[in-house]
């Protein structure tokens, strides 16, 4: 084996030109393929993560994820007739029971769990009326799986405890009505039921359509103005691990009966996005190591031509085809090792340089950085996919090198 790995060596340094072109093309696909897939892969997590901060891990609302069985089907299953149409019975709406559920789900390990009513209801200020989404809260459970008080810029959600007509609203809906805090506004409900209410705080989390129509109240106001008493409507559910939340909601639906949806679920279509992209992404950075190896598998054919006479004599004193394999297989580990090396040491500095450079997107006011993802997988990736195309640009001039006809080479040289 050192004999074939010094023939290798001797046959690299022997075309030091050639073997340094191709040895470039591997350090540049490296670094690149890490620059562009760390620099994608940070894109693709922090969007997740703001995806997951700002949204429950787990909802569960008053709808059920399978039409109800009405009493006639469970009583005669197998009836002559069949009855269609059936109204179903009119009721408050909300999830029945609500306290005795959230008692379940709060006793499960690893999750904080809010409940919510919510409702439409219309803000009327000065003459102006808006159409707003009004949600019942309780503030210091509120505080454990939101991140509102993080966005609050005037007063806070505390205040709801000390007024208990006090009303939470975005920057965007007190610029359009010209809301400061302390002032009086009136709320009507969908259920025809009104209250004169005061602003205790604003809100900016940078969704203009968030900003603008939703606003939040106490839980037992809600119920009040909704005319839903001892109801709730959501039970919303953050986790310590949000990558469990599938098996978590499935979970508590099969016990609680109503539907848990967990955030997995509610965006699958941008998750799905998000696989296509990372496919195409990796089809582009593979691509530039697939291009790299072209240059290995010039290199080592030339070597395969120039040095047949050798491989005959090699062939003659009793090498075998496989050690002459070997030799040229081991020529592209060696570019491809060397070449992993320097190019994950390239490749670290350019995701350092784009870690520091700052962007300004449009709409937004501070500047943020690019999200570079340090992960040692893609690494340890960069790595497999460049040993994989050094060593499949070595192998036809191997196998070709291997299939040397020593009697015929020396004949003919004689």
């Amino acid at each position: 084996m050192l004999l074939q790995l010094e023939v290798a060596v001797t046959h690299l340094t022997g075309r030091r030109r050639q073997t340094l072109v191709s040895l470039t093309g591997v350090v540049l696909g490296v670094a690149f393929f890490l620059a562009v897939s760390s620099l994608m892969r940070g894109s693709e997590k922090d969007f997740i993560k703001r995806l997951v901060d700002n949204s429950p891990h787990i909802t569960v609302s008053d709808d059920y994820r399978h039409p109800r069985t009405q009493p006639a089907e469970l009583r005669w299953t197998n009836a002559a007739v069949h009855i269609s149409n059936v109204k179903p019975q009119t009721e408050t709406r909300g999830i029945r029971g609500y306290r005795e559920r959230l008692a379940f789900v709060e006793s499960l390990p690893g999750l904080r769990v809010a409940p919510i009513l919510l409702g439409s209801a219309v803000l009327t200020f000065a003459g102006r009326e808006q159409g707003v989404t009004l949600s019942g809260i309780v503030p210091k459970v509120m505080k454990t799986i939101s991140t509102l008080p993080e966005k609050m810029i005037k007063g806070s959600i505390d205040a709801l405890e000390a007024n208990p007509n006090g009303i939470i609203i975005g920057t965007g809906l007190a610029e359009k009505f010209n809301l400061t805090l302390g002032r009086n506004l009136s709320v009507v409900a969908a259920s025809g039921g009104s209250r004169a209410m005061k602003v205790v705080g604003i809100f900016r989390t940078g969704n203009a359509a968030y900003d603008e129509n939703q606003t939040f109240t106490l839980l037992k106001r809600a119920q009040v103005l909704f005319d839903r008493s001892n109801r709730a409507n959501r039970l919303l559910i953050q986790l310590d691990d949000p990558y469990a939340a599938r098996e978590v909601a499935r979970q508590i639906e099969a016990v609680v009966g109503y539907k848990a949806t967990s955030w997995v679920e509610a965006s699958e279509d941008i998750l799905s996005v998000l696989i296509v992209r990372n496919i195409i992404m990796y089809s582009v950075v593979a691509a530039i190591l697939i291009v790299a190896s072209f240059g290995i598998y010039n290199t080592l054919s030339t070597i395969v031509l120039e040095k047949t006479h050798d491989i005959a004599i090699l062939k003659s004193i009793g090498f075998h085809a496989r050690d002459i394999r070997l030799i040229f297989l081991s020529e592209g580990v060696i570019i491809g090792m060397i070449g992993s090396v320097f190019g994950m040491a390239l490749g670290a500095g350019l995701m350092q340089l784009l870690s520091i450079v700052q962007i300004k997107p449009p709409g937004v006011s501070e500047k943020v950085f690019l999200p570079i993802w340090w992960g040692p997988e893609q690494f340890a990736l960069a790595t497999a996919f460049a040993m994989a195309s050094c060593i499949l640009a070595a192998y036809l001039p191997a196998r070709r090198a291997g299939s040397v006809h020593p009697v015929e080479i020396l004949r003919g040289a004689a």
